[in-house]
C-alpha cells in the first residue's frame, strides 16, 4: 500500500527559493513565480508511477525526483497554476487519497540564534554552499521537521514574510531542514511564518 507522506502546493515560488531549487535540481529548473507541487510517498519506488501519471496528464515540468528505499519524492512546476493544480488533483485521485490523508508535519527542532560569531558563520558557509552566506552579527533561524518535504513550503512562506537570506533548504530524507539568516526582527518574522507554514500546509 502506498502512503502519502507530503503533499504541498506553492502558488508562486519566491526568488531565492526558486534559484536555490534550480541550483540543486537535476531536472527542469523552475524560475521565480512558477507554481510548484511537492509530493512524497512511501515506499520510495512508488514515486515513479506517480511521476509518470503527472507528466502524461498535464504540461507540468519535472523539477526533481528522489527515490530512496523508504521515501520517494517528486517536484513538478509550471508557470500556469492551473496545470499544477490539475496535476495534484490527478495524483490524489490516482492514490485514492485526499489532503486529510497526508502525514501531519512534526517540528523536531526550532531555534533562533542571535548575533552570530564570525567563527560560527564561516563554518556554516563552508557546509552549505548551495545557498547564500550568513554574515557575522546576523541572527539565524533553524528548523527541522518531519516529513521533510514541508520544509520547502516553510522556506517559501518565510521568504514572503520578511527580508531574509536562505542559507539551506534540505527537503529530502527522514527530516527536512531550513536555515535562514538576517536582521533579528526579520528573522523573527520569517520564523513565525515558517512555523505557521508547516503547521498549516497549503494543499490547493
Amino acid at each position: 500500500m502506498v502512503k502519502l507522506r507530503t503533499y504541498v502546493y506553492i502558488d508562486s515560488l519566491q526568488p531565492q527559493l526558486a534559484e536555490y531549487m534550480a541550483s540543486v535540481s537535476q531536472g527542469f529548473p523552475p524560475v521565480p513565480g512558477d507554481a510548484c507541487l511537492w509530493m512524497e510517498v512511501s515506499p520510495g519506488m512508488a514515486i515513479h508511477r506517480y511521476t509518470d501519471i503527472a507528466l502524461k496528464a498535464t504540461r507540468v515540468n519535472l523539477t526533481q525526483q528522489v527515490v530512496e528505499r523508504t521515501f520517494g519524492s517528486m517536484v513538478v512546476h509550471h508557470r500556469d497554476q492551473s496545470d499544477v493544480r490539475e496535476a495534484g488533483r490527478i495524483l490524489l485521485s490516482s492514490l485514492g487519497a485526499s489532503l486529510s490523508d497526508r502525514q501531519a508535519c512534526h517540528i523536531a527542532w526550532q531555534e533562533i540564534i542571535r548575533g552570530m560569531t564570525a567563527e560560527h558563520t564561516v563554518l556554516i558557509n563552508r557546509q552549505h554552499r548551495g545557498g547564500s552566506m550568513i554574515l557575522p552579527g546576523e541572527s539565524m533561524f533553524i528548523l527541522e521537521a518531519d516529513p521533510a518535504g514541508y520544509i520547502v513550503y516553510a522556506a517559501n512562506q518565510a521568504e514572503k514574510a520578511a527580508n531574509i537570506t536562505l542559507i539551506d533548504v534540505r527537503a529530502v530524507g527522514a527530516y527536512g531542514r531550513l536555515t535562514l539568516s538576517g536582521r533579528e526582527a526579520d528573522v523573527e518574522e520569517a520564523a513565525a511564518a515558517a512555523i505557521n507554514a508547516v503547521q498549516n500546509p497549503s494543499g490547493t
